[in-house]
């Protein structure tokens, strides 16, 4: 007879998980701030006229190599001159968010055009990206590709997404155009296979799902579909929980032909 309930032994993880949590929320956001009172006390110091302009940069210098000294790692001549711009940038630390840590701010401060910023930092906050999702997303050029979409400047769009956020107001808004998957290391010019394609796919499945858009879960590969006697096989199977509905994809290599649509429209007409 088990003398504990689950019940309370959910309601105590809770509570254990929620304060854990709220813990590294504190501790972040505390870091963060100390960082930006570093970068004001360097910016302030120069506008005062403590540290002249020509020896801006041999300040900085001579400041990490006594504060690593004092206070250890964390201070190398990169990150204060980070810290510097990041106060700079965000003058008001009421603007930025708890919800990021210092090294997703180190990425976002690399990227100069304030809109192209912007658009990061709120697809950053939304979508929950990691450090490593942000410097992905940037280094594949995301915010340009979104400008570029449909063969046309959409930049009333994208630059309203830089102030606002991503709003979900259909499915287009949970896909993206076009979609680039250099995680694959697919040669250019050599050829590759169907399969092998899909094999690759699955190998870099949390990279796909991230390239996707918002919301998918992969369900499976190959999946049969049968038609009186006939089995039919969808390549690749995801579920959307913001559309509430299955994606399938049908992996081909080369033109598009309209048998492939024809065959897709029968599947998804057995499904629905």
């Amino acid at each position: 007879m088990k003398l504990v309930d689950n019940n309370i032994i959910a309601e105590i993880k809770d509570v254990i998980i929620n304060s854990r949590n709220k813990i590294a929320y504190e501790v972040n956001n505390t870091m963060v701030f100390a960082y930006w009172n570093v970068g004001r006390i360097i910016v302030e110091n120069e506008q005062n006229g403590n540290i002249k302009a020509e020896y801006g940069k041999q300040v900085i210098k001579e400041l990490s190599k006594e504060l690593r000294k004092i206070l250890g790692s964390g201070f190398s001549v990169s990150n204060l001159f980070n810290m510097k711009k990041f106060y700079i940038t965000y003058p008001k630390f009421q603007t930025v968010s708890g919800k990021l840590n210092w090294s997703h701010y180190c990425e976002l401060l690399s990227i100069e055009n304030e809109e192209e910023r912007n658009f990061y930092e709120k697809e950053c906050i939304n979508s929950n990206w990691s450090v490593r999702e942000l410097k992905r997303q940037i280094d594949t050029s995301l915010f340009e590709r979104l400008l570029l979409s449909d063969g046309q400047k959409n930049k009333e769009i994208v630059y309203k997404l830089s102030k606002e956020g991503q709003i979900l107001n259909n499915p287009l808004d949970i896909l993206k155009e076009p979609y680039v998957f250099e995680f694959l290391d697919i040669k250019e010019n050599k050829p590759i296979l169907e399969k092998s394609l899909e094999t690759k796919l699955v190998k870099h499945m949390e990279d796909f799902l991230l390239e996707l858009g918002k919301g998918f879960m992969f369900v499976g590969t190959q999946q049969r579909i049968t038609l009186g006697n006939t089995h039919y096989y969808v390549d690749m199977v995801f579920y959307n929980k913001i559309l509430k509905c299955y994606v399938l994809i049908d992996l081909k290599i080369g033109q598009m032909k309209p048998e492939y649509a024809g065959q897709m429209n029968m599947i998804i007409s057995l499904l629905v």
